[in-house]
């Protein structure tokens, strides 16, 4: 039976999503309890590969397990034994040819930031502090920049060598909403496309944080964007901002 799963996590403490031998992943972690409850080894499929320090409020992924599990009962026999920096939202019964990452049509990130002197500790590991003034009328407008299809070499990590870089991007904006707790402004870049490089939204935002300060303006961007020269992008910004949103399928 291939079971359709939701998940949650606080990435801080992990080593990205995928399997790495001696080192703590969301893949590893939930193939070692699922194997223990399916009495056999599995192979959990995500829709896509969140790295180091990353976060998600909907990742989805998918695992064939030959013993039958009712959903709910599946669901609370993970979390059950999981480490409480990952959950188990939802499991679904789903068709043999569903696949997480394949049939995926559009994933969300969202980045997160703190624009205050002083930073919140309930913050600490969700958002990026930036204690600069940020002008954000600038950064939508350069964010426009980033719609459509292009070839994203400048804004990918040079890993991405040898791939098709080409992403066609579906949506791009900031908001700015007061965060009571946080006693400042808490402003969330979200990005739509149907994929990403590694390292592209981080990139994107330490390019638009740059504009944002008046550092560099959106012909820089566009320029990145044509001529793929990397120098032209800015710092890439920090993995704790950044969470995987939403995942959505046909």
């Amino acid at each position: 039976m291939n079971y359709k799963l939701l998940i949650q996590y606080d990435g801080t403490d992990f080593h990205g999503w995928q399997v790495q031998e001696n080192d703590r992943t969301i893949q590893g972690e939930l193939e070692r309890v699922i194997s223990m409850l399916a009495d056999d080894e599995v192979r959990v499929t995500g829709s896509g590969r969140t790295d180091a320090g990353v976060h998600a409020e909907g990742q989805v992924a998918n695992v064939f397990i030959d013993k039958p599990f009712e959903p709910e009962r599946l669901r609370n026999a993970i979390n059950g034994n999981l480490w409480r920096d990952i959950r188990i939202f939802s499991v679904e019964k789903a068709s043999d040819d569903f696949h997480a990452r394949f049939l995926a049509k559009r994933k969300t990130y969202v980045y997160r930031l703190i624009n205050a002197p002083v930073m919140s500790p309930f913050w600490r590991r969700f958002a990026l502090h930036e204690s600069r003034p940020l002008d954000l009328a600038r950064m939508t407008t350069a964010a426009r920049l980033l719609l459509g299809e292009h070839d994203w070499t400048a804004f990918s990590s040079a890993q991405a060598d040898g791939e098709n870089r080409v992403r066609n991007v579906f949506d791009a904006s900031l908001e700015s909403v007061w965060d009571r707790r946080a006693n400042a402004s808490l402003i969330e870049f979200r990005i739509t496309a149907k994929g990403f490089l590694r390292y592209m939204v981080r990139s994107i935002v330490g390019t638009l944080l740059e504009v944002g300060r008046g550092e560099k303006d959106s012909d820089t961007i566009q320029t990145a964007i044509l001529t793929g020269d990397r120098s032209l992008a800015g710092k890439t910004a920090p993995a704790n901002g950044l969470s995987l949103l939403r995942v959505e399928y046909d």
